[in-house]
């Protein structure tokens, strides 16, 4: 179905209702530059580190598309298990996995209070830009300890620069994209005001350094276009 949400004038702030539900894998596609690259990287470095096995946990899996692509090219009796507190994204997921014959475990929770097993990998899909900043690192932080040594944290993020006319500019490639894709200025403004203090981005250092905070030995960029970067934390 075709993302049609900003069409109209808002009335709300942004939510992961049924309405964006309904569309959101289109969105995505529409939305975030480079989107299936950066989900093949993500999927790439979570197969290799379930070769024997284990455990992976996706935070805010939406409907689930990362989780059944990695589902159908797994070669181990890896456990998949995905968390959202939207039950309507969840509903979209349960459908497209019982499609796909997809093995993948599904649980409507609080990212922030749920009690994870030991894993091997972590996957966050632009998620912790949704996640307020004064709880964000607390995260980061519940991650790292959950992650066996040398497990990996794979996050996509928006990003900010510090520099003002370089975000600016950044802003400006982004909404270019948006139009290419048919979105119409109108709809553009529209999701804009809708984000506002929902989506709440880091700079790629301050996205970094947060995770070497947080118990990680090392953190890069391994994908980025403008203001869109994948990251890669290994604990």
């Amino acid at each position: 179905m075709n993302d049609k949400v900003f069409t109209k004038p808002i009335k709300k702030q942004f939510e992961f209702d049924e309405e964006v539900a309904a569309v959101f894998d289109d969105m995505l596609k529409r939305s975030v530059p480079f989107y299936r690259e950066s989900q093949e990287i993500t999927q790439f470095f979570a197969l290799k580190q379930l070769e024997n096995g284990g455990v992976l946990y996706d935070l805010g899996c939406s409907t689930a598309s990362l989780l059944i692509d990695i589902s159908r090219k797994l070669n181990s009796t890896a456990r998949l298990i995905g968390l959202d507190n939207s039950e309507a994204m969840l509903k979209q997921a349960r459908k497209k996995c019982e499609a796909f014959g997809a093995d993948v475990e599904l649980e409507n929770a609080n990212i922030l209070e749920f009690d994870y097993k030991e894993a091997d990998v972590f996957v966050s899909n632009y998620t912790l830009q949704f996640v307020r900043p004064l709880v964000r690192e607390e995260l980061v932080k519940k991650i790292s300890t959950s992650l066996k040594k040398d497990g990996l944290f794979v996050f996509s993020e928006k990003v900010i620069s510090h520099q003002q006319k370089l975000n600016k500019d950044l802003i400006e490639c982004y909404y270019a994209f948006k139009k290419e894709q048919g979105y119409s200025e109108y709809e553009i403004v529209q999701k804009r005001e809708a984000l506002e203090n929902v989506l709440v981005p880091y700079s790629e250092d301050e996205n970094i350094k947060m995770a070497k905070n947080c118990g990680f030995s090392h953190c890069e960029v391994v994908f980025r276009w403008a203001n869109f970067a994948t990251f890669i934390a290994i604990k």
